[in-house]
């Protein structure tokens, strides 16, 4: 079987002791690749030397990350912007609007969003959308900008069965990941009425560890844990769901 964590963090602090066994300890699991998010421009570095170190299995995403759109928001866009004219991407993100932690950024995270996406349609590369508290604001920004060749991900999606079925319409894929194993998120019960042919699979590593390494350092290793939950949740076999995720995330990513 062959797995693809479609977002972890990987090139952070939290896993520079143990990066290369973890890594080998994904091969050996069949999780061939890892896409890499993007913070802000503090960790673009690190995340590039990870790629350059691991090219076949690590592939970086480029983005400004809801959470740090701050009062200097436009200056590390231009930044940002100048690594995609540089270089290629894989897809951009991390992006999107968060509001959990900051309510008073909520217009200037839209206006970097809608300026990411707007890269991302001329670019013709996919999204990872970051939406905590914010599916009302994200979906029907992707609907509005939707013009036939926009594709992504809606990272972490935790929303209704109405708004996952909104999210497939718009063309978009669900990132599932290790709040599908919560036992009262109710996660569980919304990703059973959903179709696995729009659902990738996603780590979101060092945070959000599934069941039952909850509370510990995430890492892209429990993959398979993530999708043992969607087999059981939907009555079909962890191959079925290795397999068609899979090829949802090579088909987004053009892998």
């Amino acid at each position: 079987m062959e797995f693809i964590d479609t977002h972890a963090h990987i090139y952070m602090e939290e896993f520079s002791e143990d990066i290369d066994q973890l890594l080998a300890d994904c091969r050996l699991q069949g999780i061939s690749q890892i896409i890499m998010p993007n913070i802000d421009t503090s960790s673009i570095d690190n995340m590039h030397r990870l790629e350059a170190k691991y090219p076949q299995n690590c592939l970086s995403m480029m983005g400004l990350h809801p959470c740090y759109v701050k009062e200097d928001y436009k200056a590390q866009l231009k930044i940002i912007e100048k690594w995609h004219e540089d270089r290629k991407y894989c897809a951009v993100g991390e992006i999107g609007v968060d509001l959990y932690w900051d309510k008073t950024t909520k217009e200037i995270q839209i206006d970097a969003f809608r300026t990411q996406c707007e890269w991302a349609r001329s670019m013709k590369i996919p999204v990872s959308i970051h939406s905590r508290d914010s599916l009302e604001v994200t979906i029907p920004i992707i609907e509005e900008l939707q013009n036939g060749e926009m594709k992504g991900i809606f990272h972490c999606f935790n929303g209704t069965v109405e708004q996952g079925q909104r999210i497939i319409d718009a063309g978009f894929y669900l990132g599932i990941g290790g709040v599908v194993t919560f036992k009262k998120a109710g996660v569980d019960v919304t990703v059973s009425q959903l179709p696995v042919t729009s659902m990738v699979l996603e780590t979101d590593a060092p945070y959000l560890a599934p069941t039952p390494y909850r509370g510990k350092r995430n890492s892209s290793v429990y993959i398979p844990i993530i999708a043992e939950k969607i087999a059981e949740v939907h009555e079909i076999s962890l191959e079925e769901v290795a397999s068609q995720t899979t090829k949802n995330a090579k088909e987004i990513f053009l892998i």
